[in-house]
């Protein structure tokens, strides 16, 4: 079977293949870039293999190229890469592999093509065309990867044990394939992640958590959250998640699967927003339930301060996944603290100071906010979602009536610490946190308005209650302030 080429890389492959026949080395284009144009899929990186030296190979196409393209070189891999009119180019030779049990890094050896299929992921990523003269284009398939691309499937090349033991991150990328591009996992290899998901614990952090991400910029993550938690991978990368799955009964009386609550949870976000934090947000806004968990005869099963230890939970959770812990960790764990804040607010009648508490909590974040909140509705019954839908709507509204809305999303209150520090004549201390604290909820309760003079009135009324004098007036600080 011959592949079909665009017209536009017809050129480049024509190019490979004159330089590969002038080092008289065959060459091939292989794996993800056959896969995904036989799928009708885009892409722009394009694997070379030779049988010979890649690196080679690739000074001497960029030789042939206007302008030269600069050439990354990875020796330690036999490895080089250049980019060219939007295309990245990868080059490497042919190899053979082997691998200890306690690494993912193989002893490489140089091989044959067929040894080089022989190492590949899956039979979808084994296919290679060739850009060799005597027969361009024609597609080199000797594992049945195109009768499983037609069929939908995902299958080692080799057996799943050897496959996945050489390289145990090859079965988070079957899950992640699987999701990303809908295929089913062959039973067998399926059975093989099973079998040696334990390996999993010789990949870094890092790699296991950009997998995860993969998976999460799906538009449908719950597929491959489950096919984690089904293959026991998830309860080795990310216990915390995998514990929320399960339902205990009491007196009859059961509370509903909170695992597969998250991952529809999850879902619903994700027609909602591609943001990769409130995605994470939504993975773990629940998290902390299985350890707040409580049978109460009178009301039944409570969960009464998941949302504050949640929030405590998720630094440690990054940490483990080498995530970041700066601002991207701090929003997530804003997003798990407030996720039950605007539910509460439709369940009474709102007040103004409620509010503002809300919109100076989220700050410029509550749209993100009441996003995860909407997608936490998962009720099956229309009345219920109906009211519930209802009610963020109302609160909605709440929010743009509020006088200061819009200010409040980056407010700050109108007296610093350093008007504090200079009105009373004293230095940085515990006092003066007490006071702008003090001086933030009068705000925020609506007992004085958000204005300077109000609030620096209120500043000497609580620095009187601590045995403090002023040694200035409003009038003295920069008209702006006053």
């Amino acid at each position: 079977m011959l592949f079909s080429i665009q017209p536009h890389e017809r050129k480049m492959f024509e190019t490979i293949g004159q330089c590969a026949r002038e080092l008289d080395v065959p060459v091939y284009v292989i794996g993800g870039y056959v896969r995904d144009r036989l799928l009708g899929r885009p892409t722009k990186d394009i694997d070379i293999v030779c049988v010979g030296d890649g690196i080679r190979l690739a000074e001497t196409l960029a030789s042939k190229l206007y302008p030269i393209p600069k050439i990354v070189v990875f020796r330690r891999f036999g490895t080089a890469m250049l980019r060219h009119e939007g295309m990245e180019i990868e080059f490497v030779g042919a190899r053979r592999e082997s691998y200890r049990d306690d690494s993912r890094k193989p002893e490489v050896e140089q091989g044959t093509l067929e040894d080089d299929q022989n190492r590949r992921d899956f039979t979808i990523n084994a296919l290679a065309v060739s850009l060799n003269e005597n027969n361009f284009g024609l597609i080199v398939d000797p594992f049945g990867g195109l009768e499983h691309l037609e069929q939908k499937i995902l299958k080692t090349p080799l057996e799943p044990g050897k496959t996945f033991s050489d390289d145990p991150l090859r079965m988070l990328r079957a899950i992640r394939f699987s999701n990303q591009l809908g295929f089913a996992i062959e039973p067998n290899t399926f059975r093989g992640i099973a079998k040696y998901r334990s390996r999993i614990n010789i990949i870094s952090k890092e790699r296991i958590a950009a997998e995860l991400e993969k998976i999460l910029m799906t538009p449908k993550p719950s597929v491959g959250f489950n096919l984690l938690f089904d293959s026991g991978l998830l309860q080795l990368i990310m216990p915390e998640l995998a514990a929320l799955q399960g339902v205990e009964d009491r007196s009859g009386r059961a509370h509903k699967d909170n695992f597969y609550h998250t991952l529809e949870v999850l879902d619903n976000l994700c027609r909602r927003s591609n943001n990769i934090w409130l995605r994470w947000s939504a993975l773990l806004h629940d998290i902390a339930k299985p350890a707040t968990k409580k049978f109460d005869k009178e009301t039944g099963w409570t969960f009464h301060g998941h949302e504050w230890l949640g929030a405590k939970m998720v630094p440690k959770i990054f940490r483990n996944l080498r995530l970041s812990l700066g601002s991207e960790m701090e929003y997530v764990q804003k997003m798990v603290k407030l996720h039950l804040r605007p539910i509460s607010l439709t369940k009474e009648e709102v007040t103004d100071s409620a509010v503002r508490r809300l919109l100076y909590d989220a700050g410029p974040d509550i749209d993100d906010l009441m996003k995860l909140c909407e997608s936490d509705i998962t009720t099956k019954n229309p009345k219920k979602m109906s009211r519930y839908l209802e009610g963020y709507e109302y609160l909605k509204e709440r929010m743009s009536e509020v006088s200061e809305a819009d200010r409040l999303r980056l407010w700050q209150p109108p007296i610093t610490g350093e008007v504090i520090m200079q009105t009373f004549d004293i230095q940085p201390s515990k006092d003066v946190g007490l006071i702008k604290t003090a001086i933030r909820e009068a705000i925020l309760d609506g007992e004085i308005p958000n204005q300077f003079e109000a609030a620096f009135q209120r500043m000497i009324e609580e620095g009187a209650k601590i045995g403090l004098s002023p040694h200035k007036t409003a009038a003295e600080f920069h008209p702006a302030q006053a």
